[in-house]
């Protein structure tokens, strides 16, 4: 409580906006502070009326009073699970906005198609969980879905969940793409990357950045530019590529893609700082073709699984449509555990 005083104190000085950096991060931690104490007053809250349930039952065995506990406790339950999750988002960039990256697997339109259906799916975890969502570049299919797309998913512990969600997911299906109606098996890889805040440095000489311009083409959010103002960006010691169509100005789309660089180079050091300590935690050395994490079948019989956690169910379209906390949330306590174990 008391850091948030001083922190309203800072913010009513006159020339609080003079340094927007700081001004930017120190708005943002209140409002994560000021959110985090709402959760624990209304927690508290909830601890109390289970505890008076408690009281009135060992006192008078009464059904129907159990039975509105009952319903209490199921209606509060989600914001307890939350809030113990919460606890296991304690690495450095959980807190962290996401850059989220998808590729479909060999199979043309087939896995185009599945690329695009992962895309919507996140999408709709995004608007459900009230997160800003930017389109940063979107590669159209050649017939149907997407050849790729980055898109930015703005919001607190935003990387801190989805980081559950790197690797490939398969996908079994009666294909629509196939007049004789044939199971398909398509697969298509997400990576996901903390966005990375300016008070975490990250060298990158001028000289090992190669910056090509190309005219921006497909879907963006924003039509299509006729001038050279897309920019793709290849760090040459790590042959990493970015590129961002999205923005209307190449110096804009040179901004974005920075950034992104930045966050994918971030990730990438400290995945070699894992491998030389041998503890590497991250998916991302399991992803292969045959190496998938998830499975969605829809044919012949419906089921999404976590090969990681063998956390499964049977309401695909519920998954689909972006409800995907339950897989995030076993992913972290399994994390967990294997890191205190």
């Amino acid at each position: 409580m008391q850091k948030i005083i001083n922190f309203e104190t800072e913010m009513e000085k006159p020339n609080f906006w003079s340094d927007q950096k700081r001004a930017t991060k120190m708005t943002k931690e209140l409002n994560q502070l000021k959110n985090q104490i709402k959760k624990d007053d209304r927690l508290a809250t909830i601890k109390d009326d289970l505890e008076t349930y408690i009281i009135l039952l060992n006192e008078d065995n009464n059904e129907t009073l159990l039975k509105e506990a009952f319903e209490v406790l199921k209606k509060e339950k989600p914001l307890v699970d939350s809030t113990e999750v919460q606890f296991l988002l304690n690495e450095k960039t959980d807190p962290n906005s996401a850059i989220l990256t998808i590729h479909p697997g060999a199979g043309g339109t087939e896995s185009q198609d599945w690329a695009e259906m992962l895309f919507r799916m996140y999408k709709r975890w995004a608007e459900k969980t009230g997160y800003k969502i930017e389109i940063v570049d979107y590669q159209s299919g050649d017939e149907a879905g997407l050849k790729s797309v980055t898109i930015e998913i703005i919001g607190d512990y935003v990387y801190g969940y989805l980081k559950a969600e790197s690797g490939v997911h398969r996908l079994v299906r009666i294909s629509p793409f196939n007049a004789q109606g044939k199971r398909q098996t398509s697969f298509a890889s997400v990576f996901v990357y903390p966005m990375i805040e300016d008070d975490i440095e990250i060298e990158i000489e001028p000289s090992d950045l190669r910056i090509d311009t190309y005219r921006a083409s497909g879907k963006g959010g924003q039509g299509v530019n006729t001038t050279d103002s897309a920019v793709r960006i290849t760090h040459i010691p790590t042959n990493i590529i970015v590129q961002c169509q999205n923005e209307r100005s190449q110096l804009r789309n040179r901004e974005v893609a920075m950034v992104i660089l930045k966050s994918k180079l971030y990730k990438h050091y400290e995945e070699e700082r894992e491998k030389k300590r041998q503890k590497q935690e991250s998916t991302k050395t399991d992803i292969g073709w045959g190496n998938q994490i998830r499975s969605y079948v829809f044919h012949p019989y419906q089921m999404v699984k976590d090969h990681r956690t063998n956390y499964e169910t049977g309401n695909i379209s519920s998954v689909m449509d972006g409800n995907l906390d339950d897989f995030m949330n076993a992913f972290l306590k399994k994390l967990a555990g294997r890191k205190n174990g």
